[in-house]
């Protein structure tokens, strides 16, 4: 039996049978691994059950475990955990065992099948290249046939002719005779070529395909054998933890036989006698007789008296309790934190975008002198913060707490702020650690080196953590106010709601005034303003909400823009949108889509075209910022 010789025509069939094989060997892995790893997950679960329940330390649990059933139900569990180390054995076994070798020998046999069918795909061209070969030989000779004929035929109708001369009659012939040499040349090539190709066809099918297809047949043979020892070491696998898993059955089964019902009676005995006698028979009491009452000593009242005592007692304790109880709630109270009202949400700046140009930073105090200084000459101005606004943002003035960004933005910043200054203190220990190790070295080893030089450093060292930890903390402290202004934002839109019904005709002419204003931009700073009759917070978010900053322009994008960083908006080639802040230098320009969709693009992606009146009024603050 073999497949050269039974299966010579079936190159095809066999090669998706074997394909076949290759599929069934790594359905068999993937279904060992899976069970590996079931093994894996019911050993974690049974470890889990059994920490579970194991006795916490210095516990009355422990306690509990001088009862013979406790103590059997401890050592069951310690089984169930050496119980699940067979079945991790099992895993790691069938991995090694099984998965392991497996995939290796799977890689084996794809390549041992791509050389194989490479083989016979190559003898098969060779065959159909001698095949085509014999039959250019025999058309050609087919051919010189035809044509030796036909020369034959025209040189005897040139022979027979009389009127044609002798030299045409010997050209003939002689184009006759070359013509038949033609054909018995091509006769010649035709039978070698022939003769060629039955040798290298009966060697194809007699010799090379059967040899090839017998190694396929092999490689097959190999790979059913391997995957049926493979399915042996999956059951050996098992049986060999069998003993073991009997072992923790059979111990857990000698403590389950350990425990004495009656041991355990006399340990509850042990544990809660208390030593005192049952009382006697009270005596009888005779009312008739004028003598005094007597009271038995072994009567009941001790006992009636004692169990007024506790509850007594108890009703004091609780008494006592709960003044605690409400101390401790009042002070919970005197010491929470004063949340103020959230402020007002700001607009993201060039220098909120990550890898974005930063717009240089100045002091506050110069914008606020010259804020106060603008009051003073313009009282009649009543959106005086709107404008504050524009000329904080011009400035570039940003305060270290981030209060000038929105409160999710800021909450970024200051947490981003947080993780730096832990590296750096981590930077800082790590030098201190090796300046104090060097400085060791130096003491032991004088002509290394002078130790009091590293003294100095070590100093500058110490203090620079103390700052660092200092600003950790205060950075932790805003942020925690940052988190809690979050929770408390919807709050205070709510009551912002209730000044705005008071105060519409304030609102509006703020409006008016921000329309001229392409500056206006949204800020968080609380300034101290006696001017405004309302608290600043409640004004500025209902404001902020309300009034969207005005347009001053219009631009097309010139290019594509992916605005993947945070303030920015994505815009696309040839778009038209709005312009409502122009470019302060840093390299980009804020524009409106619609309503909800704003934010920042290079102002070389984009072609403004900004109003005249816009332009004029934004030139007019620019001069007064400066």
């Amino acid at each position: 039996m073999s497949w050269g010789t039974e299966l010579w025509d079936q190159f095809d069939n066999l090669e998706k049978h074997t394909q076949w094989g290759i599929d069934v060997l790594e359905k068999f892995i993937k279904f060992v691994k899976e069970r590996t790893e079931i093994e894996l997950s019911y050993a974690k679960q049974l470890r889990n059950l059994s920490k579970k329940y194991q006795p916490k330390k210095n516990s009355k649990e422990e306690e509990e475990y001088r009862y013979t059933s406790a103590r059997a139900f401890l050592a069951t569990l310690n089984e169930m955990n050496d119980y699940a180390g067979q079945h991790e054995v099992i895993s790691e076994n069938m991995t090694s065992l099984i998965t392991g070798e497996l995939t290796r020998y799977v890689q084996e046999l794809k390549q041992e099948r791509k050389s194989h069918f490479h083989d016979g795909r190559k003898a098969q061209q060779h065959i159909e290249t001698c095949w085509k070969q014999l039959e250019a030989s025999k058309r050609r000779f087919e051919r010189d046939c035809k044509e030796a004929d036909r020369a034959q035929q025209y040189f005897e109708k040139m022979d027979a002719d009389i009127n044609v001369t002798k030299a045409d009659v010997e050209k003939a012939r002689q184009q006759a005779q070359l013509r038949h040499q033609m054909a018995e040349d091509s006769k010649a090539e035709y039978s070698s070529t022939l003769q060629k190709f039955n040798s290298e066809q009966h060697d194809h099918y007699y010799t090379h395909i059967p040899h090839i297809f017998q190694k396929i047949q092999e490689m097959e043979e190999r790979r059913i054998v391997r995957i049926g020892e493979s399915m042996k070491t999956f059951a050996e696998v098992d049986r060999q933890v069998i003993p073991i898993i009997g072992k923790c059955l059979d111990e857990i089964t000698k403590a389950a036989e350990s425990i004495d019902h009656k041991n355990d009676s006399q340990l509850v005995i042990e544990a809660f006698k208390s030593g005192f006698e049952p009382p006697g028979d009270v005596d009888f009491e005779d009312f008739t007789q004028p003598m005094k009452r007597t009271v038995s000593e072994s009567s009941l009242s001790n006992s009636r008296a004692d169990g007024k005592s506790e509850p007594k007692f108890g009703g004091k304790s609780k008494g006592k309790l709960w003044p605690f109880i409400k101390k401790n709630k009042l002070m919970s109270l005197l010491t929470s934190p004063h949340q103020p009202p959230p402020p007002p949400p700001a607009s993201a700046s060039p220098s909120a975008v990550p890898n974005g140009p930063q717009s240089p930073k100045q002091q506050k105090e110069p914008l606020s002198h010259r804020f106060n200084e603008f009051m003073t000459s313009k009282p009649k101005i009543h959106c005086f913060r709107s404008l504050k606004r524009g000329l904080s943002l011009k400035l570039g003035a940003g305060p270290e707490d981030f209060s000038n960004l929105p409160p999710e933005q800021r909450r970024k910043k200051l947490q981003q702020k947080v993780d730096e200054l832990n590296r750096d203190i981590q930077k800082e220990m790590d030098q201190r650690d090796a300046l104090t190790k060097m400085k060791d070295v130096y003491i032991k080893n004088p002509q290394m080196g002078d130790a009091a030089s590293v003294d100095h450093r070590l100093a500058e060292l110490g203090q620079n953590i103390e700052k660092l930890r200092l600003e950790v903390q205060k950075f932790e402290a805003w942020l925690a106010e940052v988190e809690g202004r979050l929770s408390m934002r919807s709050e205070a839109r709510r009551q912002s709601g209730l000044y705005e019904a008071q105060n519409t005709s304030a609102v509006n002419s703020c409006a008016q005034d921000r329309e001229s204003s392409p500056d206006g931009s949204y800020t968080e700073e609380q300034s101290q303003e006696t001017e405004m009759k309302v608290p600043a917070t409640d004004f500025d978010d209902e404001f902020d909400d309300e009034e969207p900053l005005p347009t001053i322009g219009t631009c097309k994008a010139l290019y594509t823009f992916e605005g993947q960083n945070e303030g920015t908006i994505s815009v696309a080639e040839g778009e038209m949108l709005y312009v409502i802040e122009e470019d302060k230098g840093d390299g980009w320009t804020r524009i409106r889509r619609n309503e909800d969709e704003e934010g920042y693009v290079p102002t070389s992606y984009v072609e403004v075209y900004l109003d005249k009146n816009a332009k004029d009024v934004y030139k007019s603050l620019e001069k007064i910022s400066e």
